[in-house]
């Protein structure tokens, strides 16, 4: 398969997501073949995602699924396990509610520290849960400790045009360049949400969408 001459997708018909059914329940999930390589939104609003974090919590966790899912905050929020007791997302936590939404995926990257120079730890397509450092991630400081210091992405597209879906960023679609979410997001979230860090991060999870 590919596109057509006038770049539509046969895969999506332009639409830009695909449809499935898992277990009875109808999915949107964003075309891999025309979704990565170019600009596009999240397919909830600011206001939805707002609404969704007064109400029962949603935040980055359930962002980022729903971002690469194509779901809104009430569509994904019957399946997230017991995050609503918890109101953050382990990666226990994401790999069960993947599991239970019948998502295939692969596991891309695993490493608790930063990756060694060469290695790309972001999936062309899928979630990315990111590490900010500070004492908590101090050696002998217990594993534990630096779970709450931690922050799940969605990415998109090679390195090249890699993309980055932040809830944070939803006054702007979500969806915003690699240069403008390392350079200019993340500096803020560390210093407005990380009281203690030291402004180093690194990924700890790569996961892969392939449905």
């Amino acid at each position: 398969m590919g596109c057509e001459p006038k770049g539509v997708c046969q895969d999506c018909s332009g639409r830009g997501y695909v449809r499935y059914r898992s277990g009875g329940y109808v999915r949107y999930v964003p075309c891999q073949r025309c979704q990565q390589d170019k600009p596009g939104k999240a397919v909830f609003t600011l206001e939805e995602a707002q609404a969704a974090g007064d109400e029962w919590g949603f935040n980055c966790g359930p962002g980022a699924l729903c971002a690469v899912l194509g779901m809104r905050p009430t569509e994904l929020r019957p399946h997230l396990l017991d995050f609503e007791q918890k109101r953050y997302t382990n990666p226990a936590l994401m790999f069960a509610v993947l599991d239970g939404l019948g998502v295939r995926y692969r596991r891309h990257y695993r490493g608790d520290s930063p990756p060694p120079s060469g290695l790309n730890p972001y999936p062309r397509f899928g979630l990315v849960r990111v590490q900010w450092a500070g004492r908590w991630t101090d050696p002998g400081v217990p594993m534990r400790v630096r779970y709450r210091k931690t922050h799940w992405i969605a990415a998109r597209g090679d390195s090249a045009g890699r993309e980055i879906f932040d809830v944070n960023a939803m006054c702007v679609g979500g969806w915003i360049s690699w240069a403008e979410w390392s350079e200019k997001l993340v500096p803020w979230l560390m210093r407005e949400c990380v009281p203690g860090g030291d402004g180093r991060w690194w990924p700890t999870h790569g996961i892969s969408i392939e449905s």
